[in-house]
């Protein structure tokens, strides 16, 4: 009975399967291209009527930590190149679908002006808000902006840094005041309710942000992927991700 059992559920799902929506296509991206990518969805929709767009966003490597153990997913788009790479070398994605789709910078937001504040101030302050920096791209450039500020041991060994899952609850502790600030990108902190922009993090600080995004190889034979990784690089979404604080790349 057992194996009847297990035979019938073999065929129920394969059944399954097939009459799933052939135009399904799955976006796996990171947490911080939530509002535009949503956007950027519907836009696509209105001349690809009969796609269905799945869209799952969370921290570059719990994504690419979900890919890479089967979830379904046909374009992936990491907030750093790390987890892209990670990828590759695991043979999750179409290398030569690799391009840069947008930059980032990363700014430090409170809920009320703190008056003059600078990182090197950030001494002062009791708790702060960064991306988990094991798996999330914007505590990773927190850390490093940090470091090189000389800051980051000192706050990490007194308890100050809270860290949270990605970077949309960085800035959620920070909007509602649980923390007296937090590192998020500048494209999050124009989403904010009530945290501001206390301080531009010095470009030198830390490297560069790229976006990288990919077609995997699971999408690789779905044509609504290849037409949406299309228009993500297109002139109408460089100005929509333009809009939502993003500095779109040319390609590269």
């Amino acid at each position: 009975m057992k194996i009847t059992c297990r035979l019938s559920l073999v065929v129920f799902f394969l059944l399954y399967a097939s009459v799933l929506p052939a135009s399904d296509l799955r976006i796996s991206a990171a947490a911080s291209l939530t509002d535009s990518l949503k956007e950027l969805s519907r836009l696509f929709k209105e001349t690809h009527t009969d796609v269905n767009i799945l869209t799952c966003f969370a921290s570059s490597g719990a994504l690419a930590k979900q890919i890479d153990h089967g979830a379904p997913a046909d374009i992936y788009i990491s907030a750093n190149p790390r987890w892209m790479d990670y990828l590759r070398k695991r043979g999750k994605i179409l290398a030569e679908s690799r391009k840069t789709l947008v930059h980032n910078n990363l700014v430090f937001v409170g809920k009320k002006p703190i008056g003059d504040i600078s990182i090197k101030k950030l001494r002062s302050l009791e708790l702060i808000a960064i991306g988990s920096p094991s798996s999330v791209p914007s505590g990773q450039y927190a850390e490093e902006a940090m470091n090189n500020a000389g800051i980051y041991s000192q706050l990490l060994s007194e308890g100050k840094l809270v860290m949270a899952k990605d970077v949309r609850q960085a800035l959620v502790y920070a909007d509602r005041g649980e923390t007296d600030g937090a590192f998020v990108y500048k494209s999050d902190a124009l989403q904010a309710s009530h945290a501001v922009l206390l301080f531009t993090v010095p470009q030198e600080l830390y490297s560069r942000i790229v976006y990288p995004m990919a077609i995997t190889i699971a999408g690789k034979e779905n044509r609504k992927a290849r037409a949406f990784y299309d228009f993500l690089l297109s002139s109408d979404s460089a100005k929509i991700l333009g809009r939502y604080g993003f500095t779109p790349a040319s390609g590269d």
